[in-house]
């Protein structure tokens, strides 16, 4: 173990609003290109969002119902093609809408990575999005420069998702730290389970479409992780000894840990 503390960042919901502004137009556009009958509605994504994973969320369509309807593959092998190539597409147009800037990052993150660098803080993003996917939101939130001096882990690079703690377990190995020197930066109940479920403290910054969900085993939960030039933030529980301001600071995530 290094001794050095590291700083672990979901991606979608807390890098930027990535849900709302581009997956969900981007599965939407990718359903007409290969000519699906789907448009999925906020409502009907928010339940999405309850399945780890994109290609999971659209391996959901494939009852056989949906499958006879629109005359799709009913093996095993040729769903999974199904499955592949539309993710391909996906990502694809996701890609692009997060390039053209169509996804600001959310309040916040930039200045509180730098923050975390500065104090020395290994930094990683831990996601199961697409890799492509979260390498493009990270650049575009922190720079490509400082994405640099991230451990990005993403996709189907554990056999279990969210909110399975298999990507944490996995984030801790590759950082070489220990469970009480790492804070987890979640916006989700999947991903403050599988933070958890790692032994992480987890910090959570609830977006519209988590704002409801239940968070009781976070360390703090916030309304974003605020500016002092900009959004300053709610804090919505505390269960920690941080006492932040209007705006989480590296400090206050330090103070997380001596709680934990």
């Amino acid at each position: 173990m290094t001794g050095v503390p590291a700083l672990v960042f979901d991606c979608d919901g807390v890098l930027a609003d990535t849900e709302r502004y581009g997956h969900l137009p981007a599965f939407n556009q990718t359903f007409a290109d290969v000519g699906l009958p789907v448009r999925w509605s906020e409502d009907e994504y928010a339940e999405k969002l309850l399945i780890g994973g994109g290609k999971e969320r659209m391996a959901s369509l494939l009852t056989p119902e949906f499958v006879a309807a629109n005359g799709l593959p009913a093996d095993p092998d040729g769903q999974r093609e199904v499955l592949a190539d539309w993710h391909r597409r996906k990502t694809a147009i996701y890609t692009t809408m997060v390039a053209d800037g169509r996804l600001p990052g959310r309040p916040g993150v930039a200045r509180l990575v730098e923050e975390a660098h500065d104090a020395g803080w290994a930094l990683a993003v831990a996601s199961t999005s697409a890799e492509p996917s979260v390498r493009a939101v990270l650049e575009h939130v922190v720079g490509a420069g400082r994405a640099r001096d991230f451990t990005v882990l993403a996709g189907d690079i554990v056999p279990a998702k969210k909110p399975a703690p298999d990507i944490y377990l996995l984030a801790l190995d590759r950082l070489g730290v220990a469970p009480d020197s790492a804070v987890v930066v979640e916006d989700s109940r999947n991903g403050l389970l599988a933070a958890d479920g790692a032994g992480l403290t987890c910090l959570v910054t609830v977006n519209g479409y988590t704002e409801r969900e239940d968070f009781a085993e976070a360390a703090l939960v916030v309304s974003s992780l605020g500016d002092p030039d900009g959004e300053r933030f709610t804090v919505l529980a505390n269960r920690s000894a941080a006492r932040p301001g209007g705006w989480i600071t590296i400090d206050d995530v330090a103070a997380l840990l001596k709680e934990a």
